[in-house]
Order: structure tokens, then C-alpha cells, then sequence
């Protein structure tokens, strides 16, 4: 099955680039937020030292490590037969690993009493995703590129947006969560620059992926 390794190729590839561009644009909002507040300039050597550490470090290293999770159980379930049993077995043996280089709930306390609810969303992303990666790699026909394997993994533009509707909708939860009672965050300061930064690089890049869906469909 070449046409597996090919798919994960270029879905890896796709994602390593989505993930240093968002690391990109996170700060560059970072630097917009710190930018308005009249008193950020006490906390403003602080988030950004917080923000480049982990977007460096924690952030890149977690992401990356989602992303061959996520391949790698995709890759597992479609040569073992692709069945429900063995999806459901797939998702319980790598969700654990998976929410370890989660950037959101690791950065949120786990004692906090919306902890479960946050986790609980992460592990609905992963499952959903996951049914989206297997669609990806399942791709028998000859592709080039992202582009080409998305109209083969989804047959209309119709059936793209709603699946990355669902999609953004548990990332919208997720920052709900967050927005509603900040102190789930376990940061030193700037709780409200960070959720802000969240909030709006949720919606750029929900705008984003939008018209990516357009040109791949055009």
C-alpha cells in the first residue's frame, strides 16, 4: 500500500507547515496585544519570554509529536482492517499520548474543575481528526499534492467545509472553556493577552482554512 506512505508524506508535510506558521502568528499577535494595554508594559518581558520559551520548546515539540501520533494511528488503523472495534481500540491506546503534547490543556491546570471538560473536548478533536487522517491516507488515486488529496479525501467542497466546521467547533470549545473562567490557565502573567492572542488567531486562521477549502474546490 505506497499510496499510504504517500499520503502521510504529504498530510506531515502540510501539517509542519500550518504548525510553524501558526507558532509565527502567535506571536505576532502576542506583540499586537502587548501593544494596547496601558499597563502591559510591566508584563510585556515576561509573555514574550513565556511565548518564545514554550513556542520553541513545548510547543513545537508537542505539536510535532501530535501530528505522527495522529499519522501513525491513522496508518495502524487503515492495515488492520479499519474497523469500528479496532478505531475505538486505536483511539483509547493513543489519546493518552496524544493529550500529552496537547499546547492547550497542558498549559491549563489539571486540578481546576473544568480540567475534565477541557480534556473531554481534546479527546472529541482526536477522534474527529482522526477519522479526517484516515479519509486522507485512504486516497488510492494518483495526487500530487495537498490539494489534490483533499478533493479525493472529500468529493465536494460541501463535504470539506462541514467536516472542518466540526472540527473548528471542538477548537472553539476548547477557548470557550478557557475565556469563561481564565484561571484554568497555570501562567505567570497575562492571562487575558494570551486568550485574546487565542481567540483571534482561532478566528484568522477559521478564515484561512475557509478559503483554502475555496482554492482547493475552485
Amino acid at each position: 500500500m505506497e499510496y499510504i506512505d504517500r499520503n502521510y508524506n504529504i498530510i506531515k508535510e502540510r501539517m509542519i507547515q500550518q504548525m510553524e506558521k501558526s507558532l509565527s502568528f502567535g506571536r505576532t499577535l502576542i506583540d499586537t496585544e502587548l501593544d494596547t494595554g496601558f499597563l502591559n508594559f510591566i508584563v510585556r518581558p515576561v509573555v514574550k519570554a513565556f511565548y518564545d520559551y514554550w513556542a520553541e520548546h513545548d510547543a513545537r515539540k508537542g505539536t510535532l509529536k501530535q501530528i505522527d501520533l495522529t499519522l501513525e494511528a491513522g496508518k495502524k488503523l487503515l492495515l488492520n482492517g479499519n474497523s469500528e472495534e479496532s478505531f475505538n481500540n486505536i483511539v483509547e491506546d493513543y489519546f493518552p499520548k496524544y493529550l500529552k503534547g496537547d499546547q492547550v490543556t497542558y498549559q491549563c491546570s489539571k486540578h481546576h474543575k473544568n480540567y475534565e471538560k477541557l480534556k473531554e473536548n481534546t479527546k472529541e478533536t482526536f477522534i474527529n481528526y482522526l477519522k479526517e487522517i484516515r479519509a486522507f491516507l485512504g486516497v488510492e488515486e494518483d495526487v500530487k499534492d495537498y490539494s489534490d488529496l483533499a478533493r479525493f479525501a472529500f468529493k465536494s467542497k460541501e463535504l470539506a467545509t462541514k467536516n472542518l466546521m466540526k472540527q473548528l467547533e471542538f477548537t472553539d470549545k476548547s477557548i470557550r472553556i478557557i475565556e469563561e473562567d481564565p484561571t484554568i490557565l497555570s501562567l505567570p502573567a497575562g492571562k487575558k493577552i494570551i486568550i485574546k492572542a487565542l481567540r483571534k488567531g482561532f478566528e484568522e486562521t477559521k478564515k484561512e482554512f475557509l478559503e483554502g477549502i475555496d482554492e482547493a474546490y475552485e
